[in-house]
Protein backbone atom coordinates (compact mmCIF):
# COMPACT_ATOMS: atom_id res chain seq x y z
CA UNK A 1 0.00 0.00 0.00
CA UNK A 2 1.31 3.35 -0.75
CA UNK A 3 2.10 6.10 1.51
CA UNK A 4 0.20 9.77 1.47
CA UNK A 5 1.90 12.79 0.21
CA UNK A 6 0.88 15.98 2.95
CA UNK A 7 0.75 19.50 1.44
CA UNK A 8 1.88 21.27 4.33
CA UNK A 9 1.45 24.61 4.29
CA UNK A 10 3.80 26.84 6.86
CA UNK A 11 4.21 30.21 8.04
CA UNK A 12 4.58 33.15 6.06
CA UNK A 13 6.35 35.44 8.47
CA UNK A 14 4.46 34.49 12.14
CA UNK A 15 6.28 31.29 13.36
CA UNK A 16 3.04 31.42 15.40
CA UNK A 17 0.52 30.75 12.89
CA UNK A 18 1.52 27.44 12.06
CA UNK A 19 -1.11 25.12 13.20
CA UNK A 20 -1.04 22.39 15.10
CA UNK A 21 -1.78 19.74 12.54
CA UNK A 22 0.73 21.28 10.72
CA UNK A 23 3.29 20.55 13.66
CA UNK A 24 1.60 16.75 13.74
CA UNK A 25 1.92 16.17 10.43
CA UNK A 26 5.77 17.01 10.37
CA UNK A 27 6.81 14.96 13.60
CA UNK A 28 4.43 11.68 11.96
CA UNK A 29 5.92 11.72 8.39
CA UNK A 30 8.52 9.67 7.18
CA UNK A 31 10.50 12.26 5.83
CA UNK A 32 9.90 15.90 4.80
CA UNK A 33 10.73 16.88 1.30
CA UNK A 34 11.63 21.10 1.24
CA UNK A 35 11.98 23.67 -1.32
CA UNK A 36 14.87 25.24 0.61
CA UNK A 37 16.51 22.55 3.30
CA UNK A 38 18.27 25.45 4.85
CA UNK A 39 15.10 27.32 5.42
CA UNK A 40 13.05 24.61 6.45
CA UNK A 41 15.47 23.53 9.03
CA UNK A 42 15.00 26.55 11.03
CA UNK A 43 11.73 25.52 11.06
CA UNK A 44 12.01 22.29 12.16
CA UNK A 45 14.55 23.58 14.89
CA UNK A 46 11.83 26.14 16.39
CA UNK A 47 10.00 23.17 16.99
CA UNK A 48 11.78 20.58 17.78
CA UNK A 49 10.74 18.43 14.73
CA UNK A 50 14.24 15.85 13.78
CA UNK A 51 13.32 14.19 10.34
CA UNK A 52 14.71 13.84 7.23
CA UNK A 53 15.06 16.27 4.36
CA UNK A 54 15.38 15.98 0.62
CA UNK A 55 15.40 19.02 -1.47
CA UNK A 56 12.41 19.16 -4.11
CA UNK A 57 12.26 22.23 -6.32
CA UNK A 58 11.92 24.33 -9.53
CA UNK A 59 15.09 23.50 -11.05
CA UNK A 60 15.33 19.48 -9.43
CA UNK A 61 11.53 18.37 -9.75
CA UNK A 62 12.10 16.34 -12.70
CA UNK A 63 14.35 14.13 -10.81
CA UNK A 64 13.75 14.48 -7.13
CA UNK A 65 9.81 14.22 -7.96
CA UNK A 66 10.15 10.80 -9.38
CA UNK A 67 12.67 9.60 -6.57
CA UNK A 68 10.00 11.22 -3.89
CA UNK A 69 7.44 9.03 -5.81
CA UNK A 70 9.27 5.99 -5.72
CA UNK A 71 9.47 6.31 -1.72
CA UNK A 72 5.84 6.52 -1.65
CA UNK A 73 4.70 4.04 -3.73
CA UNK A 74 6.66 2.24 -1.35
CA UNK A 75 5.13 3.07 1.84
CA UNK A 76 6.50 5.98 3.02
CA UNK A 77 5.05 9.03 3.93
CA UNK A 78 6.18 12.41 2.81
CA UNK A 79 5.33 15.99 3.89
CA UNK A 80 5.89 18.39 1.04
CA UNK A 81 7.10 22.43 2.13
CA UNK A 82 7.75 25.43 0.74
CA UNK A 83 9.64 28.40 2.03
CA UNK A 84 6.73 29.99 3.07
CA UNK A 85 2.83 29.06 2.60
CA UNK A 86 1.07 26.92 0.71
CA UNK A 87 2.91 23.73 -1.47
CA UNK A 88 1.64 23.24 -4.75
CA UNK A 89 0.32 27.37 -5.27
CA UNK A 90 2.28 28.70 -7.61
CA UNK A 91 5.20 26.59 -6.87
CA UNK A 92 6.68 23.13 -8.38
CA UNK A 93 4.78 21.01 -5.63
CA UNK A 94 2.24 21.44 -8.71
CA UNK A 95 3.57 18.70 -10.41
CA UNK A 96 4.71 16.62 -7.64
CA UNK A 97 1.17 16.55 -7.09
CA UNK A 98 -0.09 15.62 -10.66
CA UNK A 99 2.50 13.11 -10.69
CA UNK A 100 0.97 11.33 -7.61
CA UNK A 101 -2.19 11.63 -9.00
CA UNK A 102 -1.21 9.90 -11.99
CA UNK A 103 -0.02 7.00 -9.82
CA UNK A 104 -2.52 6.58 -7.81
CA UNK A 105 -0.78 8.06 -4.27
CA UNK A 106 -3.25 9.84 -1.84
CA UNK A 107 -2.49 13.59 -1.68
CA UNK A 108 -3.80 15.39 1.39
CA UNK A 109 -3.48 19.12 2.38
CA UNK A 110 -2.70 20.31 5.84
CA UNK A 111 -4.17 24.20 5.37
CA UNK A 112 -2.21 27.35 6.76
CA UNK A 113 -1.25 30.18 5.13
CA UNK A 114 -1.41 31.60 1.84
CA UNK A 115 0.00 35.10 0.86
CA UNK A 116 -2.60 35.45 -2.13
CA UNK A 117 -5.79 35.04 0.41
CA UNK A 118 -4.05 36.98 3.28
CA UNK A 119 -3.54 39.83 0.87
CA UNK A 120 -7.43 39.42 -0.63
CA UNK A 121 -8.71 39.50 2.48
CA UNK A 122 -7.13 42.82 3.37
CA UNK A 123 -7.36 44.53 0.31
CA UNK A 124 -10.45 46.32 0.70
CA UNK A 125 -11.41 45.24 -2.95
CA UNK A 126 -14.56 42.48 -3.97
CA UNK A 127 -13.62 39.38 -3.11
CA UNK A 128 -15.98 37.74 -3.98
CA UNK A 129 -14.77 37.10 -7.50
CA UNK A 130 -11.26 36.53 -8.23
CA UNK A 131 -8.20 35.53 -10.47
CA UNK A 132 -4.47 33.92 -8.96
CA UNK A 133 -2.19 35.09 -11.94
CA UNK A 134 0.91 34.55 -9.66
CA UNK A 135 4.76 35.78 -11.13
CA UNK A 136 4.07 37.48 -14.51
CA UNK A 137 6.94 36.38 -16.97
CA UNK A 138 9.96 38.40 -17.47
CA UNK A 139 9.52 38.13 -20.95
CA UNK A 140 8.54 41.05 -22.37
CA UNK A 141 6.18 39.45 -24.81
CA UNK A 142 4.80 37.19 -22.74
CA UNK A 143 4.08 39.54 -20.32
CA UNK A 144 2.58 42.11 -22.61
CA UNK A 145 0.31 39.49 -24.09
CA UNK A 146 -0.44 38.25 -20.63
CA UNK A 147 -1.50 41.19 -19.70
CA UNK A 148 -3.17 42.69 -22.14
CA UNK A 149 -5.38 39.40 -22.50
CA UNK A 150 -6.15 40.17 -18.77
CA UNK A 151 -8.28 44.21 -19.89
CA UNK A 152 -11.40 43.07 -19.97
CA UNK A 153 -11.45 40.74 -16.73
CA UNK A 154 -13.75 42.16 -13.84
CA UNK A 155 -12.56 39.22 -11.61
CA UNK A 156 -10.33 41.03 -8.84
CA UNK A 157 -6.35 40.14 -9.87
CA UNK A 158 -4.17 39.01 -7.89
CA UNK A 159 0.24 39.43 -8.29
CA UNK A 160 3.08 38.26 -6.34
CA UNK A 161 6.14 40.28 -7.19
CA UNK A 162 9.47 41.05 -5.56
CA UNK A 163 11.01 43.87 -4.34
CA UNK A 164 13.67 44.83 -7.53
CA UNK A 165 10.90 43.72 -10.00
CA UNK A 166 8.22 45.78 -8.60
CA UNK A 167 8.48 49.33 -10.27
CA UNK A 168 8.59 47.35 -13.72
CA UNK A 169 5.71 45.24 -12.96
CA UNK A 170 3.69 48.62 -11.65
CA UNK A 171 4.28 50.01 -14.89
CA UNK A 172 3.47 47.48 -16.65
CA UNK A 173 -0.25 47.16 -15.12
CA UNK A 174 -0.75 50.46 -15.28
CA UNK A 175 0.41 50.78 -18.87
CA UNK A 176 -2.45 47.79 -19.78
CA UNK A 177 -5.50 48.68 -17.01
CA UNK A 178 -5.14 52.36 -16.77
CA UNK A 179 -5.12 54.08 -13.09
CA UNK A 180 -7.32 50.99 -11.57
CA UNK A 181 -7.28 50.88 -7.89
CA UNK A 182 -4.67 48.65 -6.02
CA UNK A 183 -4.01 47.00 -2.96
CA UNK A 184 0.04 46.98 -2.39
CA UNK A 185 0.01 44.46 0.87
CA UNK A 186 3.82 44.03 1.80
CA UNK A 187 5.46 41.40 4.44
CA UNK A 188 2.34 39.83 5.44
CA UNK A 189 2.32 38.86 8.85
CA UNK A 190 6.27 40.37 9.26
CA UNK A 191 7.24 43.07 11.54
CA UNK A 192 7.09 45.58 8.88
CA UNK A 193 3.67 44.62 6.85
CA UNK A 194 1.91 47.34 5.31
CA UNK A 195 -0.84 47.73 3.35
CA UNK A 196 -0.62 50.38 0.94
CA UNK A 197 -4.93 50.75 -0.66
CA UNK A 198 -3.79 52.90 -3.83
CA UNK A 199 -4.06 53.30 -7.55
CA UNK A 200 -1.98 51.79 -10.16
CA UNK A 201 -1.03 55.50 -11.49
CA UNK A 202 -0.37 56.87 -7.79
CA UNK A 203 2.09 53.67 -6.84
CA UNK A 204 4.20 53.95 -9.88
CA UNK A 205 4.98 57.54 -8.52
CA UNK A 206 5.37 56.36 -5.24
CA UNK A 207 7.60 53.77 -5.58
CA UNK A 208 9.74 55.60 -7.69
CA UNK A 209 10.57 58.02 -5.18
CA UNK A 210 10.97 55.43 -2.89
CA UNK A 211 12.68 52.18 -3.26
CA UNK A 212 10.60 48.96 -2.64
CA UNK A 213 11.61 46.60 0.23
CA UNK A 214 10.12 43.32 1.09
CA UNK A 215 8.28 40.70 -0.76
CA UNK A 216 4.50 41.83 -2.36
CA UNK A 217 1.46 40.58 -3.33
CA UNK A 218 -0.40 43.17 -5.46
CA UNK A 219 -4.28 43.04 -5.52
CA UNK A 220 -5.30 44.98 -8.46
CA UNK A 221 -9.73 46.10 -9.03
CA UNK A 222 -10.99 44.35 -12.32
CA UNK A 223 -12.58 46.35 -15.05
CA UNK A 224 -15.86 48.01 -14.81
CA UNK A 225 -18.48 46.88 -16.78
CA UNK A 226 -18.60 48.55 -20.53
CA UNK A 227 -21.84 48.71 -22.40
CA UNK A 228 -21.11 46.84 -25.32
CA UNK A 229 -21.23 49.47 -29.30
CA UNK A 230 -22.20 52.88 -26.25
CA UNK A 231 -19.24 54.66 -28.45
CA UNK A 232 -18.24 54.26 -31.69
CA UNK A 233 -14.76 54.15 -33.17
CA UNK A 234 -15.45 57.79 -35.05
CA UNK A 235 -16.45 58.71 -31.37
CA UNK A 236 -13.56 56.98 -29.82
CA UNK A 237 -11.39 58.49 -31.93
CA UNK A 238 -12.75 62.19 -31.31
CA UNK A 239 -12.11 61.12 -27.50
CA UNK A 240 -8.17 60.93 -28.08
CA UNK A 241 -8.21 63.68 -30.10
CA UNK A 242 -9.09 65.73 -27.22
CA UNK A 243 -7.00 64.16 -24.87
CA UNK A 244 -4.50 64.92 -26.97
CA UNK A 245 -4.43 68.57 -27.78
CA UNK A 246 -4.73 68.54 -23.80
CA UNK A 247 -0.89 67.61 -23.98
CA UNK A 248 -1.43 63.86 -23.20
CA UNK A 249 1.13 61.20 -25.02
CA UNK A 250 -1.02 59.01 -27.93
CA UNK A 251 -0.55 55.79 -26.26
CA UNK A 252 -1.59 57.03 -22.65
CA UNK A 253 -4.86 59.01 -24.83
CA UNK A 254 -5.56 55.51 -26.88
CA UNK A 255 -4.99 53.37 -23.49
CA UNK A 256 -7.71 55.45 -21.48
CA UNK A 257 -10.17 55.62 -23.66
CA UNK A 258 -10.05 51.99 -24.82
CA UNK A 259 -10.10 51.43 -21.10
CA UNK A 260 -13.36 53.71 -20.63
CA UNK A 261 -15.26 52.34 -23.98
CA UNK A 262 -14.59 48.82 -24.56
CA UNK A 263 -13.37 50.16 -27.67
CA UNK A 264 -10.55 48.37 -29.69
CA UNK A 265 -6.89 49.37 -28.35
CA UNK A 266 -5.06 48.26 -31.79
CA UNK A 267 -8.35 49.61 -34.23
CA UNK A 268 -8.69 52.77 -31.97
CA UNK A 269 -4.91 53.41 -32.20
CA UNK A 270 -4.37 52.96 -35.76
CA UNK A 271 -7.88 55.16 -36.18
CA UNK A 272 -6.45 57.76 -34.49
CA UNK A 273 -2.92 57.89 -36.33
CA UNK A 274 -4.83 58.12 -39.64
CA UNK A 275 -6.89 61.12 -37.89
CA UNK A 276 -4.59 62.85 -36.49
CA UNK A 277 -2.41 63.39 -39.94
Amino acid sequence: MSGILYLVATPIGNLGDFSPRGVATLEEADFIAAEDTRVSVKLLNHFGIKKPLVSYHQHNQNTAGPAILERLLAGENCALVTDAGTPAISDPGESLVALCAENGVTVQAIPGCCAMVSALAVSALATGRFTFEGFLTTNKKGRREHLQSLVGERRTMVFYEAPHKLCGTLEDLYEAFGDRKLALCRELTKLHEETRRTTLGQAVAYYRENPPKGEFVLVVAGAEPVEEAAVTLEEGVGMVLERREAGERMKDAVRQVALDTGLNRNDLYNAALKAGK
